[in-house]
């Protein structure tokens, strides 16, 4: 990857250049004016690629730490903080309008949402590809339904079928309803996992693909598995939609191995603000250093630890594998306070540093009693996620127990039991150490029995809380729309949702300033206590 980023660089600013001037005046110049279009578009499907995973195109912390980190792994407590600012908002419900929610509009429109929309017309009808770059154009539909559906999942109503045609002269898109917009996803993943093929010509597909090196089965499942999330997301609102799609996900063939897991990987170069993972970027001191204002929350240290408090016979194994104890972590070193796991302790949410000196019984340094992220898990080049195998695995075991679709070989159970293991064997790819053997995967299943333990949804709900583990953002997607697990929401003084967990990102100021069609499109009411259709609110 590192020895292509300049060049993708250098063609993104061709690209961005040209696009952005009047090309009579280039013709006057002797300038061919369509010389953005023989740029290879492998350059973007690279640069697409390492937009998914929050790159490439600007500051690579910005959105993981103002909305991922920020809002949404707070909200779902995972993690908690005493801080009032930006960057824990979602642990009090506090309304900026800013950051957490400006971030992914900024991000995503002009990242994957442009880039991708350029693959697709230069290898569509008329473009310079026309024809050729057959995986690339499809790899990219699959690319550009990740950036959209997270989009419409945070906001609602979103700009869509218009988004990114500015070079057309389409400045003010109109918004685009939520549940027009699923079924346009679900069209596309239809259509490119159809028609990706290894028979096609590579055209240096292979090369521009860092997340599996051309390997056409693998993009197959992850168009499948995302189908698969997506299908299950509207099952709530609409039955029909749901069973389709999670057919014919089946029928396609999903995730089934940490092998088939999206990973990005990430670099310590060219320089400081490029290739490096945004979510580490966001905690490491003398960075963004998040890891002294956020901990392991009370709620999810809890349920990692179990109910016996005495004992680690009843913990979940990821417990000191997400934390690597009470710790001072410095720029060159890590103090190590306290690592025995009975002795962990997670931060309770809605807290100020007030409240948390009268909890405490007098003034409190955080990270001298609380635990911290591990930071194993957390260097600069540590690979980045998108998406796992547990999760179509935890969504069939849904599926199964909900009657939803058909085709699921299996038992609900088999695919539970399956989701843990893969779960909680992902994470060596961060650091060797992080081992959990076949052993401890049974014990704990042996210790909290499927659907006995507790309802078989609910424990399916918790476990693909559990594994989302840095997808925060997924996560909050997956709460808002199953309700697990059971989180006791804060009620911090002047939040602003009366004390409910925020269920929507408010689009941003400018946007709805600038272009007319949000007063007749976006989803309202566009404030965090909003609803997106599928979490029950307007198509």
């Amino acid at each position: 990857m590192k020895h292509i980023l300049k060049l993708i660089q250098s063609a993104l600013l061709i690209f961005i250049f040209v696009a952005g001037c009047d090309t009579d005046k280039l013709h006057d110049m002797n300038i061919n004016p369509n010389a953005v279009n023989q740029i290879d578009v492998n350059y973007f499907l690279t640069a697409a690629e390492l937009s998914a995973s929050n790159n490439g195109l600007r500051d690579d912390r910005y959105t993981d730490w103002r909305t991922n980190i920020g809002m949404c792994a707070h909200a779902i407590q995972q993690l908690a903080s005493t801080s009032t600012g930006t960057i824990s908002v979602g642990d009090k419900y506090l309304e900026n309008d800013v950051e957490p929610s400006n971030a992914p509009w900024d991000h995503f429109f002009a990242g994957d949402g442009r880039v991708t929309m350029e693959i697709i017309k230069q290898t569509g009808p008329g473009g310079w590809y026309e024809g050729r770059k057959i995986n690339t154009r499809h790899a990219a539909r699959i690319l550009r339904v990740l950036c959209f559906h997270r989009l419409t999942d945070w906001y609602g109503s979103i700009p869509y079928f218009e988004a990114n045609q500015g070079i057309e002269g389409i400045f003010q898109p109109k918004y685009d309803k939520q549940k027009d917009i699923y079924a346009d996803l679900f069209k596309e993943l239809d259509e490119a996992c159809a028609a990706m093929s290894p028979s096609h010509p590579d055209e240096g597909f292979a090369n521009a693909d860092y997340y599996f090196n051309g390997d056409i089965a693998k993009w197959k499942k992850f168009g499948y598995s995302l189908m698969l999330r997506l299908a299950m997301r509207v099952s709530n609102v609409d039955a029909a939609m749901a069973n389709t799609w999670v057919t014919k996900a089946i029928q396609g063939g999903v995730m089934s191995s940490n092998d088939d897991n999206v990973i990005a990987t990430m670099a310590l170069g060219p320089s400081e603000w490029t290739n490096q993972n945004g979510i580490s970027r966001g905690f490491a001191p003398g960075d963004g250093g998040q890891w002294q204002s956020s901990f392991l929350s009370k709620t999810f240290v809890d349920w990692l630890m179990g109910p016996d408090k005495n004992s680690t016979a009843d913990d979940d194994p990821r417990l000191m594998i997400f934390t690597a104890g009470i710790i001072k972590w410095t720029p060159n070193e890590v103090v190590f306070y306290e690592t025995d796991p009975l002795k962990q302790r997670g931060l309770p949410n809605g807290l100020d540093g007030a409240m948390l000196n009268t909890l405490m019984g007098g003034p409190t340094i955080p990270y001298e009693h609380f635990s911290a992220v591990n930071p194993l898990m957390f260097e600069d080049d540590e690979p980045y996620m998108i998406m796992h195998a547990a999760e179509s695995e935890f969504l069939q075991a849904e599926a199964l127990e909900r009657g939803i679709g058909s085709g699921i070989s299996g038992t609900a159970k088999e695919h539970y039991e399956k989701g843990v293991k893969l779960a909680m064997q992902m994470y060596t790819v961060y650091d060797p150490s992080f081992v959990v053997t076949d052993a401890q995967v049974a014990n704990y299943l042996a210790t909290y029995p499927y659907g006995v333990t507790k309802p078989a949804l609910e424990m399916i709900g918790e476990q693909m809380w559990a594994s989302k583990w840095m997808n925060w953002w997924d996560a909050w997607s997956d709460y808002r729309r199953t309700g697990f697990p059971q989180l006791v929401p804060t009620n911090y003084p002047g939040n602003a949702t009366n004390g409910q967990v925020p269920t929507k990102l408010t689009i941003p100021a400018y946007e709805a300033t600038g272009n007319p069609n949000y007063k007749t499109g976006a989803t309202q009411p566009d404030r965090l206590v909003g609803k997106v259709w599928w979490d029950g609110g307007p198509e």
